[in-house]
């Protein structure tokens, strides 16, 4: 009778079987709720009083200047983005800009005010925001929005080298990707 080979436990489940049972329901309660708030803590939560409107999503730049600071070395400040806005189907609905703001190509538009901001998971990432919205333009698909969210960042950080004075002025535009997630008030 040929013997058939055992695996121990931790060589067929690998790190899991590190974990208690107990351990291993709270670990898999915890990245269930973790995907369903995508990963954002409650500082950049809109209020419950409000639902999601639309994803859009931007592909751009953030603009930093090497400028001088009061009793410290220059150093990079950031200045505005420039991105434009996708919807789910990948096609431009409008753009993104200083202020800031964001304006559907139906000419409807909303500036933006940091509520709440939280690291990105992400190394190298720019942070993700929960910004208040107020509408600045006419009817259309952005019109309705009370607040924002900019998530799932890509890049967008201000350059890791410092500048100095010889670069007093200088700009860099430096890729960035982002979801912006729009809210509106509960009907």
């Amino acid at each position: 009778m040929r013997k058939i080979p055992t695996v121990s436990r931790s060589r067929r489940f690998g790190r899991l079987a590190q974990f208690s049972p107990r351990a291993l329901v709270a670990l898999i309660a915890a990245a269930l709720a973790a995907a369903v708030t995508g990963c954002a803590s409650p500082a950049v939560q809109p209020s419950g009083d409000e639902v999601p409107l639309m994803t859009v999503a931007a592909h751009g730049v953030q603009i930093y200047e090497c400028r001088a600071a009061q009793g410290a070395a220059p150093a990079w400040a950031f200045v505005a983005p420039e991105a434009d806005l996708f919807d789910g189907n990948g096609r431009r609905i409008g753009k993104h800009g200083a202020g800031p703001f964001w304006q559907h190509e139906d000419g409807s538009r909303f500036t933006g005010t940091v509520r709440g901001r939280m690291d990105s998971p992400r190394p190298g990432a720019i942070p993700w925001l929960l910004l208040a919205a107020k509408n600045d333009g006419p009817a259309g698909a952005f019109a309705r929005v009370s607040s924002v969210q900019r998530l799932e960042t890509v890049g967008g950080q201000a350059p890791a080298e410092g500048c100095d004075a010889a670069a007093l002025g200088k700009r860099v535009h430096i890729a960035y990707r982002a979801d912006y997630v729009l809210h509106t008030a509960r009907s």
